[in-house]
């Protein structure tokens, strides 16, 4: 059975969920954004499930979920640097190639 699968099959059981969820996001190193977007669900629900519902869950699996999120909240400048930098960088390309093309 897949994650998406178990997601899914366990979605009433909030205690479930938030295991499944913390133990992708641990084993993957991913962000709250991209868990919500494997799973089809909000980033809210997860960040609500791997804080505070799996604190109380799974403790142990709890610390783990919260060090990649602390190292992704630490990082997220840079994401956020890259990202602006490439839509400049495109802007900057289309708007060579209009030139050239006599646009």
């Amino acid at each position: 059975m897949t994650i998406l699968a178990e997601v899914i099959f366990l979605f009433d059981d909030y205690k479930s969920r938030c295991v499944v969820l913390g133990q992708y996001v641990a084993e993957h190193n991913c962000t709250v954004r991209e868990t919500a977007a494997v799973f089809g669900i909000s980033k809210s629900t997860v960040h609500k499930d791997v804080t505070e519902k799996l604190k109380k869950e799974n403790p142990g699996l709890y610390k783990s979920v919260l060090s990649v999120l602390e190292k992704n909240k630490a990082e997220r400048h840079l994401r956020g640097g890259e990202a602006t930098k490439r839509k400049y960088e495109l802007m900057k390309d289309a708007l060579s190639s209009s030139v050239d093309d006599g646009g």
